[in-house]
């Protein structure tokens, strides 16, 4: 359709002057979107009851969710490359919004599968194309600093849930006038939930118009004044060559960073998925098992927005940091040094809670941190052409992770004992584990070199660009 012309990848080209600072709050409009998957936590209660099942059949939404936005990533990878930014926003905002949608037929019915369906298969859809649909345009735009561009836009994805979760119960205080948004215990009835959802597809639809129509490409041979881009390439395992997306996968280099990020986001979201009442039973009364909690429940619920504010912060402070150290120095730090809180957190995170949360706060910094990190890490590896769908493939380890983190989780703690008499000492097997995650991590970390130039691509990235 002629309409629909002016999302192809020619009609995109930014005019002379076109200032690139206007590129990440385009980006930044589509991942504050999707970072509402973070945020399901606050009518998880809602739904269970609406439903009348398990927290584990509510929370498959999630899981599903999630496992979509690592394969829809990998799958349409290259398609992003080849169609361009402004029509991958505008199809993971069809996705997004319809998922909600769906979501809210299945609600409204009474069906779970459609929940199912719609957020979780077809929003997950929209959450893969989404995540990485600026990727690569921001690299391009910013190739002096690659880790700074790409921090400013995927913090939105970490800060998503500090808007969504009081909007949400802001939402369902408005719909159902008995639920209160102040309390955590309250829920919402079935009508306030299809109201949720149509309210949010709607809303994020409109917002991530906003970024549609105003992300840009750079024309072909523009950078940046003052760029030099022969210091970029002496910079330590800083490719002078480009490497295809299909070519990527068939390198260690792309499997020893896979292992790494699996590692990484595998023993930051154990710490997510279990936060407020992990910081409740590890500061239980003196009488143990069984007895109140110090931390109150408002209490809990601050320190999962503070986590979220430290996720969102390492997103950008960190993935800053390795344009000046390097990639492979910061990924050295965030396992290192997570090793390092997660043992201090299962020996002495239980007694004090400012040492809990400021060990917790640093391991969670380091999850956002390596998500915002491994673009601009690709991007050393395999250059820019296809960097994009090279990152869709390697988020296929988000989608294991984020499998495998809870299973070890709560696996340990359903074999400690039941929720609500828990303390610090049943999570400690658990944290242990994720020490030696961290360690596996590490290691194939320290295995990552320059990419052979035998797989760089024969052309130029700039004629193989034209092709398009």
């Amino acid at each position: 359709m002629a309409v629909l012309s002016i999302l192809d990848r020619e009609h995109t080209v930014a005019p002379p002057g076109y200032s690139r600072w206007l590129i990440p709050p385009a980006a930044l409009a589509v991942h504050l979107c999707i970072g509402q998957a973070y945020a399901t936590s606050v009518y998880k209660t809602s739904m269970v009851k609406h439903f009348d099942t398990s927290q584990t059949a509510v929370g498959v939404v999630f899981s599903i969710a999630i496992v979509m936005l690592g394969l829809s990533a990998a799958v349409g990878g290259t398609w992003v490359e080849r169609n361009g930014p402004r029509k991958a926003m505008f199809v993971a905002a069809c996705f997004w919004a319809t998922g909600f949608l769906v979501g809210a037929l299945g609600i409204g019915t009474g069906q779970l599968w459609l929940v199912y369906l719609g957020y979780g298969v077809i929003g997950g859809i929209g959450l893969g194309i989404g995540y990485i649909s600026p990727v690569s345009t921001l690299i391009k735009w910013f190739p002096d600093r690659p880790g700074l561009a790409t921090g400013l836009a995927i913090m939105g994805f970490g800060g998503g849930a500090l808007v969504a979760s009081p909007l949400s119960r802001q939402l369902l205080g408005l719909y159902d006038s008995g639920y209160d948004p102040n309390v955590s215990t309250s829920v919402a009835g079935g009508g306030a939930l299809v109201g949720l959802f149509l309210t949010l597809g709607v809303g994020y639809f409109v917002i991530m118009m906003f970024g549609v129509f105003n992300i840009r490409v750079p024309a072909d041979g523009w950078a940046p004044a003052g760029f030099d881009s022969s210091a970029v390439r002496q910079k330590a395992l800083v490719t002078t060559g480009n490497v295809s997306a299909a070519t990527a996968i068939k390198t260690p280099q792309f499997w020893f960073l896979w292992v790494v990020l699996f590692c990484n986001v595998t023993a930051g979201i154990g710490i997510l998925e279990q936060a407020s009442p992990m910081i409740q039973d590890f500061f239980r009364g003196d009488s143990g098992a069984g007895s109140k909690s110090t931390v109150a429940v408002a209490a809990a619920a601050g320190f999962v927005g503070l986590l979220s504010i430290f996720n969102m912060a390492g997103r950008f402070g960190w993935s800053s940091t390795s344009d000046v150290i390097g990639r492979k120095p910061i990924y050295a730090m965030y396992l290192g040094v997570g090793i390092v809180a997660y043992t201090l957190l299962a020996s002495v995170g239980h007694t004090s809670t400012v040492v809990f949360v400021l060990l917790a706060a640093v391991i969670i910094s380091f999850y956002g941190g390596g998500f915002a990190t491994v673009p601009a890490y690709l991007r050393d590896l395999f250059g820019t052409y296809q960097v994009g769908a090279i990152h869709g493939r390697l988020l296929t380890a988000w989608s294991a992770a984020g499998i495998a983190g809870p299973l070890i989780i709560n696996g340990f703690l359903d074999r400690e004992g039941k929720p609500g008499t828990l303390t610090a000492a049943a999570y400690r097997p658990a944290l242990f584990t994720m020490v030696g995650v961290l360690a596996v991590g590490f290691v194939a970390n320290l295995l990552i070199r320059s990419v052979s130039e035998r797989f760089h691509e024969q052309k130029a990235e700039s004629t193989v660009e034209a092709t398009r």
